[in-house]
């Protein structure tokens, strides 16, 4: 069951157990029997999440036009951060005229 918190008007804040389907009902005070409202004076505690579900949520709270990450292996990493450039495939005549050997026939560049 997890810990709720509230607030007695006289005996001030503190925590009870409650089941989840009564995380909204209000709970009487140990000291004053008073009820007394829910509150929430801290972050809920998620850290016993394993890392696939922790990953997965991540992965679904990421702005769709945030920037990815380009290299897992930290920066200055040879191979596959700026450590050497990909061959190009265009082929540049001496006319200054490009062509595309391996795409589509059918592409015209500029």
């Amino acid at each position: 069951m997890p810990v709720y918190e509230y607030l007695c008007d006289s005996c001030g804040p503190f925590e009870a157990l409650a089941p989840m389907s009564k995380f909204a009902d209000p709970c009487d005070c140990p000291d004053c029997a008073a009820t007394a409202p829910r509150i929430m004076m801290t972050a809920p505690h998620v850290s016993g999440v394993s890392s696939s579900t922790r990953h997965a949520h991540e992965t679904n709270e990421r702005a769709s036009d945030s920037p990815k990450k380009l290299s897992s292996h930290g920066p200055g990493c040879g191979c596959c951060s700026g450590g050497h450039k990909k061959k190009s495939k265009t082929l540049y005549r001496p006319d200054g005229s490009k062509s595309f050997p391996t795409k589509r026939p059918w592409m015209i560049s500029h």
